[in-house]
């Protein structure tokens, strides 16, 4: 507000001082120019806040007794007016601009500073009552595209939005809307009492559902914010969009009072609450669980769940474990339809290095169906974080991690199909990765004891020690002799005989591959383990990776969904992030 004071000329500028003296000499005679003042600024009167005209409505022009007002006039150094003058105008203070030029600088400052500008002085506060100002916080700051007296709702079926009543005078049904009345709201009202103060929840969340996970994605869509939750499409069609299911929503039933309303179930919307329990924390909490109750009781929602989860009833899945584990995850997950927390997630951030953008992809796990990860680069490493998890490996650990200094360059096609010899080349790698991280552990721990002892002796030879380490870590982490050419840019690629795979439609050409790991692990995450593998980059949305000891391949699509409010504000919080995520899910 200091600021905004000191830009406006309060306190220095002559008008103001005028205002002073008034004010001490007649205070009624003041009350009647303020008023009059008000009407030529905003061009209504005082007390008509937010009627959606503004200053686009009209603003009085200012005649010959405004010059003063306006700066149309110069001062000259004894205070007095030189009408004279007829020189271009000279406002002392941002406060003697036109009305349309201080909307258009207030429009231009973030909303969160606008409640400071209307202490500054009267006339800020009644420029703030311009939709112009608001609006463009709206669309901005939070996405508003289209205009408050004619948007649709997107993303948001009839079904939700209407409902079919009686009309008791005419004995007919009729759709009526299940929206408000949005004629009287004006954009003040919806960043205010809306957009502004449930900013917090927008962007992606990870909702804590044991080791199963997920994805939410808080959108403004529309006149609502809306918590979509993101699912995988149905198992193996991996390159099949995103499916969302919205959970909740918020809207304002009216002008200055937003609702919260619980969106699960196959009832329509009821009331519910959310609540930030911290930063990057939040919960929902519905309020009428019996919405979420169906006339058949367990069996039906566990049939209709089955059908949205996976596409098919359980009598087509033939597997016994297969169905062990969805009745499983129906059994676990449907606890949680009470009360969730969530906790933020970001996108990796993008650097000119990266193989190639970073980003979501959901990908084939065997059994389990497919699941959402997350691909970033850390240094010389391309890692995948598990987004959606399961029983075995849960969501939040490092499911798969690629050494980028360690390319493989495939044999042709008939030694591609023997899986023998794949294994011979990755292992060959794996191995030589072993023997340099031992090396790597006895060079650290001579080099502690060499410290510990303290003796002159003891740290040199330390320091003779630790040069040809470095060197021989420089050169085996340089590419060998039979990856010194650079591979086609398009090099056949087939499966080895054995490796199963959940989609047969793979790509038939790869660009590179590089030696990784795989986690893998026993139900309830024991006994977990990284296993050697192979990463092969098909293209920019799609890569896949060989399990060599499950003797499978999983094949990963990119999520292509636009993700607003999602990106990390630096790679610092980034990796705090993924730090964090194994902790949350484990």
């Amino acid at each position: 507000m200091a600021v905004c004071a000191r830009l406006c000329g309060v306190g220095q500028s002559r008008r103001c001082r005028r205002r002073q003296r008034h004010n001490q000499q007649d205070q009624a005679s003041d009350s009647d120019m303020d008023e009059e003042e008000e009407e030529r600024i905003v061009g209504q009167k005082r007390g008509d806040v937010g009627d959606g005209g503004g200053l686009e409505s009209g603003v009085a022009t200012a005649g010959p007794g405004d010059a003063c007002e306006y700066g149309s006039g110069h001062v000259n150094r004894g205070g007095f007016l030189d009408r004279t003058s007829t020189g271009p105008p000279h406002p002392q203070s941002l406060a003697e601009l036109p009305p349309e030029l201080l909307v258009e600088i207030v429009s231009l400052l973030p909303g969160t500073a606008l409640p400071n500008v209307a202490l500054v002085c009267k006339k800020f506060r009644q420029i703030l009552n311009t939709e112009t100002i608001w609006r463009r916080r709206c669309m901005e700051e939070f996405g508003m595209k289209d205009d408050l007296r004619k948007m649709e709702v997107g993303g948001v079926s009839s079904r939700d939005l209407y409902v079919k009543r009686v009309n008791p005078r005419v004995k007919s049904g009729r759709f009526m809307k299940l929206l408000p009345d949005y004629e009287h709201m004006d954009y003040r009202d919806v960043y205010t009492h809306l957009l502004h103060p449930y900013r917090h929840i927008l962007g992606l969340w990870q909702p804590d559902i044991g080791p199963y996970g997920g994805l939410l994605n808080v959108v403004v869509d529309g006149l609502f914010i809306i918590g979509w939750m993101y699912l995988p499409p149905h198992d193996p069609r991996v390159e099949d969009p995103m499916r969302r299911r919205p959970l909740f929503r918020i809207h304002l039933l009216e002008s200055n009072k937003a609702t919260v309303e619980c969106m699960y179930g196959h009832k329509g919307p009821h009331k519910g609450d959310i609540q930030t329990v911290k930063k990057d924390e939040f919960s929902t909490k519905c309020n009428q669980t019996d919405y979420h109750r169906m006339p058949g009781g367990r069996q039906e929602e566990f049939r209709t769940w089955l059908e949205e989860e996976w596409g098919r009833t359980l009598e087509e899945i033939f597997h016994e474990h297969m169905q062990e584990l969805i009745l499983m995850k129906f059994i676990y997950t449907s606890q949680y339809d009470n009360c969730l927390t969530y906790r933020r997630i970001y996108l990796p951030p993008a650097m000119p290095s990266d193989l190639l953008s970073p980003g979501l992809f959901k990908g084939t796990y065997g059994s389990h169906g497919l699941e959402i990860v997350m691909l970033s680069f850390i240094g010389t490493y391309a890692r995948a974080t598990k987004l959606t998890g399961d029983p075995n490996v849960p969501a939040g650990q490092l499911t798969l991690d690629v050494d980028l200094r360690r390319p493989v360059v495939l044999p042709d096609l008939e030694q591609q199909r023997n899986i023998e010899e794949l294994s011979r080349l990755v292992m060959g790698v794996h191995e030589e990765v072993q023997r340099e991280d031992q090396q790597q552990a006895m060079d650290t721990s001579a080099a502690a004891r060499g410290a510990a002892e303290g003796a002159s002796g003891g740290a040199s030879v330390a320091e003779g020690v630790e040069p040809d380490h470095v060197m021989t870590c420089a050169d085996s982490n340089q590419p060998g002799p039979s990856t010194t050419t650079s591979p086609p840019e398009a090099q056949p690629f087939v499966l080895p005989l054995g490796v199963m795979a959940r989609n047969e439609v793979y790509p038939r050409t790869c660009r590179k591959c590089f030696y990784g790991t795989g986690l893998i692990a026993g139900h309830g995450f024991t006994s977990p383990e990284r296993t050697p593998g192979l990463f092969v980059l098909f293209d920019e949305d799609r890569f896949g990776f060989i399990w060599l000891e499950l003797k499978s391949f999983s094949l990963y699509s990119r999520l292509t969904d636009h993700l607003a409010h999602s990106h990390a504000p630096n790679m610092e919080r980034f990796e705090a992030m993924l730090m964090n995520m194994q902790s949350w899910t484990s």
